[in-house]
């Protein structure tokens, strides 16, 4: 019997390191000084600043919103840190990229040196769409030749973020890549909670990131769509019309609330219950989540805590 089974207080699973690129914030902390100080992290490009191979038609188009959130150094990346050479860095979708950077970053939050960790690291990821590819890579076929078309595919299929992230940083647990939409993230936290609790390794790190290129580009506004008018997003404010898409990417690392304690680990949060499900055919639309099921899922996790 463990510990967590004789005293419940034990029982969950701690997060005990993260870190995240977001527009306007390099790090976790400064992206919580934006957030105090009430910072409008949106960028709006002028049209000089906007990419110049966006179609003129669209660039003129009255509805098009010149705005998005967009990260500092997407374009920027230590190769050689990585164990990459500069040819494989250049056909690697710059979110398997920056998501390797905030691995790093969140597993060093968590004082763990992978090489020297006594357990199994799994990895729990996801991604957004990859736009680097159709935009950067598809047309150049030279390049393609010289990296070789099986290398290509590994940089930029949505199915490697997790086990090239688990290659690169030695890390042995299970490698699950999880691709749930705006839910990614969330599902994936939820995957390494169970495999956790379930002993399948002994530390995880959860994350997700979603990076557009180019990413001085704006979207077209569509009344009654989801995108926001004026490229402004307002939660919980009566003149909220829509939201505004940005580039970002964050990872928490996990462990088990019994062993983060007995390993002085600095303890962020503690999850105790999650909760996972699906709408069906119960919404308004596709991409229109249910209140109903969303407050079902707040329910299983509040009965599983």
């Amino acid at each position: 019997m463990t510990n967590s089974q004789e005293n419940p207080e034990l029982d969950g699973i701690a997060i005990i390191g993260m870190a995240g690129r977001f527009p306007g914030a390099a790090n976790v902390d400064e992206l919580w000084q934006n957030l105090c100080g009430g910072v409008e992290s949106t960028a709006f490009f002028s049209d000089a600043e906007l990419d110049p191979n966006i179609d003129p038609a669209l660039r003129q188009d009255p509805n098009y919103v010149k705005a998005r959130g967009i990260i500092d150094g997407a374009d920027r990346f230590d190769a050689a840190f990585f164990g990459m050479s500069p040819r494989e860095a250049e056909i690697t979708d710059p979110q398997q990229r920056v998501f390797l950077e905030i691995a790093w970053a969140a597993l060093e939050n968590a004082g763990c040196d992978p090489n020297t960790f006594n357990g199994s690291i799994g990895v729990y990821a996801g991604t957004g769409n990859n736009t680097y590819f159709p935009n950067n890579i598809a047309g150049r076929s030279d390049v393609i030749s010289r990296a070789g078309e099986i290398q290509v595919m590994v940089g930029n299929e949505k199915d490697y973020i997790a086990t090239r992230t688990s290659y690169k940083l030695n890390l042995k647990g299970p490698s699950v890549s999880v691709h749930t939409a705006c839910s990614t993230s969330l599902v994936a936290v939820c995957q390494a909670f169970y495999a956790l609790m379930s002993y399948q390794c002994d530390l995880a790190l959860a994350g997700g990131i979603s990076i557009t290129v180019p990413q001085n580009s704006g979207y077209l506004y569509q009344e009654g769509g989801m995108f926001s008018s004026d490229g402004l997003c307002k939660p919980f404010d009566a003149k909220a019309e829509g939201t505004v898409f940005g580039n970002a990417g964050g990872a928490v690392v996990l462990k088990r609330l019994e062993e983060a304690i007995a390993d002085r680990d600095t303890i962020y949060a503690v999850i105790r219950g999650v909760g996972l499900n699906n709408d069906g055919a119960a919404k308004v639309s596709f991409a229109a989540p249910s209140v109903d099921g969303q407050a079902d899922a707040i329910a299983m996790a509040h009965a599983m805590a």
